[in-house]
């Protein structure tokens, strides 16, 4: 089989994580992420021409593919383990694939799967929740991951001391490699697992709700979050741009949600909102 590198332009408008999840699904197995593009490379037989109408169904104009090269024949999984790093947060904490060494002992470490790279942390979205999540005190909170993705962010929350996490995903990837790394984190018992969208949150409360997503799905879904979140709880949400938080803190205000904190790198932006105890239910 040749070996393809597809190129894909996107706007502001998409989240890469989310674009590369997607591709995960259409047969592309690595991943380089630039700025404003990311580079995709198929381990089966994919034509150009159904990536682009699959793309336009999925994405519209945000995501357009602009060109397609052949490379020369090489293992492109092993050259590309060897410019994979892990990644190390707020020196705190360590997310590694299980080709690296063990971490440091007095860090926290997290082992994922590198399949692709969204919610491997190397992106701002992931990295600065984790960075957020380091300043809340999780020990005997209930905690719901939305768009669990790899469920980096519920592992991080046990580690942190919650009282059991939900991780909920519509994506059958996403389900069976949350499934995957919670048990490769030797967690399987503590990160229940469900596929799901917002509409499938069982009729539970959480102390602090997670959504790594991006801006339409996260002001779509806010009514749900905010219905299964408790007096005083926390909405951690991130996937969006900076210049979208207005519009983030309008939907939160409007459900009693008040922003405690955001952070921004690049442009992307993680931030913290907490629920009054007017908040509706």
């Amino acid at each position: 089989m040749r070996l393809l590198q597809f190129i894909f332009r996107f706007t502001d408008e998409a989240n890469p994580d989310l674009l590369t999840a997607y591709l995960f699904t259409q047969g592309f197995s690595s991943f380089e992420e630039q700025e404003g593009r990311l580079l995709a490379y198929p381990d089966e037989a994919v034509r150009p021409d159904a990536v682009r109408k699959a793309l336009h169904q999925r994405f519209g104009s945000a995501v357009t593919l602009e060109a397609v090269h052949e490379l020369k024949d090489r293992n492109w999984n092993e050259e590309w383990e060897k410019h994979y790093s892990s990644v190390l947060i707020a020196g705190k904490i360590c997310v590694r694939a299980p080709f690296h060494p063990a971490a440091d002992p007095h860090l926290i470490e997290i082992v994922v799967e590198p399949k692709m790279s969204f919610g491997t942390a190397h992106h701002e979205t992931t990295s600065q929740v984790m960075e957020l999540m380091l300043d809340i005190d999780f020990r005997g909170r209930r905690v719901l991951d939305m768009g669990c993705g790899t469920a980096i962010l519920a592992i991080l929350a046990v580690k942190l001391g919650a009282d059991g996490v939900l991780a909920i995903d519509n994506d059958r990837w996403a389900y069976e490699n949350a499934l995957e790394n919670a048990e490769r984190n030797g967690l399987a018992g503590q990160v229940r697992v469900i596929q799901a969208d917002a509409g499938g949150i069982p009729d539970e409360q959480y102390h602090i709700i997670l959504a790594n997503i991006n801006r339409n799905i996260l002001m779509a879904d806010m009514n749900s979050y905010a219905a299964h979140l408790l007096s005083g709880g926390l909405l951690v949400l991130s996937g969006f741009y900076e210049d979208d938080l207005p519009a983030i803190e309008a939907g939160c205000s409007r459900l009693n949600l008040a922003r405690i904190r955001y952070l921004e790198r690049n442009r992307w932006v993680a931030a913290v909102f907490q629920a009054s105890s007017q908040a509706q239910k």
